[in-house]
């Protein structure tokens, strides 16, 4: 059997992962992808090979899925009967955020996972499930390298005014600044935009990564340079459960007036608010686009709204702006959401084509359009397996 590596990414409910195998003196190439969806309610299993072909679709046991760790052991076992007498050669993990300490993907060390602890309250809803994968793939592979690949990385060397957070020195010299998340996800479409759109790859590109979490990047010549997320990830964009960009203000009142707790107000921020605060239905924009209702309705135009205002800003930051691109969950799949955020942003010249947009691209904008509009999907995976190959000296993962 050939050795393989494998690439995680953990969250609160479910557990994506790839498998990448390396035959002898080959390449590396994609051998699975699957996840395991649902953790501690209905947890299910399911897999695809290479080539896209089913191989594992399966309801597991909620008792055994509690949580991350019942998942690994799943996904343990799995590979176990897939690929018995290979070898593990190492595993990629994406974690949220790294601070200002850990500017690229980094081998894991017991001094490494300590320090990414203190970042927990800085990313709550994610840090913990991504250390927790690290620690159950420790215990089980003692022997196997890890490798945590950043969601804040991509972000680093942008201008000091970009990351600047305006409080007094002696509080931001503890490390508070504008961090920027999605790092990976903006990364990947960098690298394929040379390929998808040679065009506008070394341009002035604002590319919108819109899903439960969602946010926007200002590219130049394939590098960021302003993105919607700061300090945490509950900046810019409305999102499925978190709120964007809000008057500091109402943090007060919550505190002062209301007299919440601190883990009160954690909640409402990071799990009650967005689109599922609006509506009070869902966080799902598929259910609110499906609505009658008219805080569905409210919801998904505030969505647009604000999508529509952060890209304008961008623009504003590049001097001008050649394309906008479309990505993640909501990016890659809803026609309407992509159609009335182009046509929200048609004074910065986007000649949007509605038939284009209903195939899903990837061009979605008129030949003639003087900016064009894509939709390219994102791989944050594989963006990990390339990191992880780099940084343990293997041949680089390709999709």
């Amino acid at each position: 059997m050939d050795d393989y590596a494998v690439v995680l990414n953990a969250g609160s409910s479910s557990l994506k992962f790839n498998v990448y195998q390396r035959p002898a003196n080959q390449p590396w190439r994609l051998e699975a992808r699957g996840q395991i969806e649902g953790i501690g309610t209905s947890p299910r299993f399911s897999a695809k090979n290479g080539s896209g072909e089913r191989v594992a679709d399966e309801t597991l046991d909620k008792t055994a899925v509690r949580d991350g760790r019942g998942a690994l052991d799943v996904l343990a076992g799995w590979l176990r009967r897939s690929y018995g007498g290979s070898r593990v050669l190492g595993v990629g993990h994406r974690v949220v955020h790294g601070g200002p300490r850990f500017t690229g993907p980094t081998i894991v060390t017991p001094e490494v996972l300590e320090e990414l602890r203190t970042l927990v309250p800085l990313a709550p809803l994610h840090q913990p499930h991504n250390l927790a994968a690290i620690e159950a793939v420790t215990e089980r592979l003692p022997g196997v390298p890890q490798v945590a690949c950043f969601d804040t990385s991509f972000h680093r060397g942008q201008p000091a005014v970009a990351e600047v957070v305006p409080l007094p020195r002696e509080i931001c010299a503890g490390g508070v600044q504008r961090y920027g998340f999605h790092g990976l996800s903006y990364e990947y479409i960098a690298s394929v935009l040379p390929h998808v759109a040679p065009d506008i790859a070394r341009g002035r590109v604002i590319v919108a990564h819109l899903g439960s979490g969602a946010s926007a990047c200002a590219l130049k010549n394939g590098r960021s340079v302003d993105s919607t997320l700061g300090f945490t990830a509950l900046d810019g964009l409305c999102m499925g459960t978190r709120p964007g960009a809000i008057d500091p203000g109402v943090i007060l009142y919550l505190f002062q007036t209301l007299g919440l707790s601190a883990k009160d107000v954690e909640a409402i921020l990071y799990r009650k608010s967005g689109l599922l605060g609006i509506s009070g239905i869902s966080n799902d924009m598929r259910a609110l686009l499906a609505s009658d209702e008219p805080a569905a309705r409210l919801a998904v135009d505030y969505f647009v709204y604000r999508a529509a205002r952060e890209i304008g800003g961008l623009a504003a930051v590049l001097n001008g702006v050649d394309a906008v691109v479309f990505t993640a969950g909501i990016g890659e799949n809803s026609a309407e959401i992509r159609r009335r955020i182009c046509e929200a942003s048609a004074w910065l010249g986007i000649d949007f084509d509605s038939d284009a947009n209903d195939a899903r691209g990837p061009r979605i904008s008129k030949p003639h359009s003087r900016v064009s509009a894509w939709v390219i999907p994102t791989n944050e995976e594989l963006m990990i397996a390339r990191h992880t190959a780099t940084v343990l000296g293997l041949v680089e993962a390709r999709a």
